[in-house]
């Protein structure tokens, strides 16, 4: 008789945009003359910048050429792109061609990565989350069981992001030591970014307890202030205890073409506890990088070539430029959202170097309830704060990515509302 991976029937209700879409076409068709202003998934809108059409259409035109055609390329990436992402994003940092893996999305990685780490590990993951990193470790089985009554998985070490430390969760407010670590800054859902000293304390963390950090900074784009680190090894150490990934998403309006990488340095090297000197060496103990090499090489085919041409042109001259221009449209957006919120009187957070902004809901009503008083007062769709983990209840989630003039009028509409 079949059987299933049981985790899978441990994960609660649907993916949290499913919900969202299913409420907003029930109420369109309720009301089809509805003018709906979507603020709620993180999809850019802004077009590709020209430079990059252009790369994807010389590479195409490439692949119809028997002199230029490319077929299975390296499944950890082609070296031009990787030359690149050197020059540009690690200026004055040590990273090496082979520590860098091309993939189709930083989510992706952020979910399969769990598959090279013991299902008996404990999982610290922050609260309110991105629901990537906890839903796939309830597939993997790291989670463990769910609890009706506090709402959790009893096997993760959840990391409290709340009003009281600014929704940037410390090394010194841990009861529990996690294995691995996710964060996420700038951070999705809230908006806000850890520091260089709060980075720091989680990289030391990890180094005395012998844990590693899951660093996703897909938003590292968005990043203005001077104090925020637009990469994990700005710290000094941190090549010895952290993976990073990052992704062209929502730096240069990749969400539709998919390309991303991750960084898996040659010094994380983890030390076995059993005797496998057979497989590892003499001082059983194995490169993380050598594990998620053998991972893709096994279960990844690579990026195709033409996408990552185009991924080349985001590092072009006029690639930059444009680049720049689109994402300053999206933090004047977010400029707009945190002025309508605080002209409405609410309590808002992020915004500042991310496109999310994260506010309280006013009058302490849920999260869900909010949605609905916006969905159908103010025709605006955003994102329940609960349904990034228990302490987003109360909070809520818009987004920058929108178009200028529907981000104005939906200010308009939930300014009015308010006064």
């Amino acid at each position: 008789m079949i059987k299933l991976n049981e985790n899978f029937l441990k994960l609660k209700d649907s993916y949290l945009f499913s919900d969202i879409n299913k409420k907003v076409k029930e109420y369109t068709k309720e009301n089809p003359d509805a003018n709906i202003i979507k603020l709620g998934i993180g999809d850019v809108t802004k077009p590709i910048p020209s430079v990059i059409v252009d790369a994807i259409k010389k590479s195409a035109d490439e692949m119809g050429n028997i002199n230029t055609f490319k077929g299975y390329g390296p499944e950890q990436g082609y070296d031009f792109l990787k030359e690149k992402i050197i020059e540009n994003e690690y200026k004055n940092i040590d990273i090496k061609m082979d520590e860098i893996f091309i993939s189709d999305g930083a989510k992706c990685d952020t979910g399969n990565i769990i598959e090279i780490f013991n299902k008996n590990i404990r999982v610290g993951i922050t609260d309110p989350v991105y629901p990537v990193y906890l839903d796939t470790n309830v597939m993997y089985g790291t989670a463990g069981k769910y609890d009706e009554n506090t709402k959790r998985y009893d096997n993760i070490i959840y990391l409290n992001a709340t009003e009281e430390n600014n929704f940037i969760p410390k090394p010194d407010e841990l009861e529990e030591i996690p294995d691995l670590i996710y964060i996420c800054s700038p951070n999705n859902p809230t908006g806000v970014a850890m520091n260089k000293r709060i980075l720091k304390s989680w990289v030391e963390f990890a180094k005395q307890n012998g844990s590693i950090i899951l660093y996703d900074s897909a938003y590292e784009a968005f990043i203005e202030e001077d104090d925020i680190p637009h990469s994990i090894y700005e710290i000094e150490g941190a090549k010895e205890v952290a993976i990073e990934f990052k992704s062209y998403s929502k730096t240069a309006g990749f969400t539709g073409l998919r390309c991303a990488y991750t960084v898996v340095p040659n010094e994380l090297v983890v030390k076995l506890k059993t005797n496998l000197t057979h497989i590892t060496g003499k001082d059983s103990s194995i490169s993380i990088n050598k594990l998620w090499n053998r991972r893709i090489t096994t279960k990844f085919n690579g990026v195709s070539y033409i996408i990552q041409k185009a991924a080349e042109a985001v590092y072009s001259e006029e690639g930059k430029k444009e680049i720049r221009e689109n994402i300053n449209y999206y933090k004047e957006n977010a400029k707009i959202l945190l002025q309508g919120l605080r002209k409405a009187g609410i309590i808002c957070y992020g915004g500042i170097n991310s496109p999310y902004v994260w506010l309280k809901t006013p009058n302490g009503i849920s999260s869900w309830e909010y949605f609905e008083i916006l969905l159908r007062k103010c025709n605006v769709v955003g994102t329940p704060g609960v349904g990034f983990g228990r302490n987003g209840e109360g909070y809520f989630r818009l987004t920058a990515f929108g178009n200028r003039e529907k981000t104005i009028e939906a200010m308009g509409r939930i300014v009015e509302m308010s006064l």
